[in-house]
């Protein structure tokens, strides 16, 4: 079977959220736990391995927020620079993996069986695909999983430049699958937006 490492993105300042220095939206709680702990309990529970967190911005606050997790971390020094850096740094990490999972910390009600499902769907095509994709309700979400072809992609980009792009340059080497996961279109931008899901959640 391939080697597919989930990459948790963690290191941003989260400017729209307002997190003061120091403090990451990433260790929000949520249900009683931090947004990425939730995030790094889903990709633990799902097939991929190993599991790394970049940390970048409040490295400290994030680290603390999964401790005890079977996880490893790898620290951005220049997260400032914007998200391609943190791809960047995830992927280095995970040296010999076919593929990787790029998660976002704060999607925290993606699926475990949403990761696997993008994992089969990576591994049951041949030739492999250069990228897959879930999509929820006709609209594309997150993570996405990334074919080590793209990995040279990744090391080009600059500023805060997701994989995103890499998803439409993949071209024909995109397979999208469908979900019955609406995780994959949630992400925590705001404090009103974490006040929003914190009332679904306990209602």
């Amino acid at each position: 079977m391939s080697k597919v490492a989930a990459i948790i993105l963690a290191a941003g300042r989260a400017s729209r959220f307002g997190a003061a220095a120091g403090d990451s939206k990433a260790a929000a709680p949520l249900d009683g736990r931090p947004l990425v702990r939730h995030v790094a309990e889903a990709a633990l529970a799902s097939r991929a391995r190993p599991i790394i967190v970049v940390t970048g911005h409040a490295a400290e606050a994030v680290q603390a927020a999964l401790a005890g997790l079977d996880v490893m971390f790898a620290h951005n020094a220049q997260a400032a620079s914007g998200m391609a850096s943190s791809l960047q740094c995830g992927l280095a990490a995970a040296p010999s993996c076919d593929a990787a999972l790029i998660l976002l910390a704060d999607m925290p009600r993606v699926r475990a069986t949403t990761l696997d499902a993008l994992i089969a769907a990576y591994e049951g095509a041949t030739p492999h695909p250069l990228a897959v994709a879930p999509v929820y309700e006709g609209r594309r979400g997150n993570p996405v999983l990334l074919g080590r072809p793209l990995f040279g992609a990744v090391a080009a980009l600059e500023g805060d430049v997701g994989a995103r792009g890499l998803l439409h340059a993949a071209g024909s080497g995109l397979v999208e699958i469908a979900v019955n996961d609406p995780g994959v279109l949630l992400d925590i931008d705001t404090r009103a937006a974490l006040a929003a899901e914190r009332a679904h959640s306990a209602s």
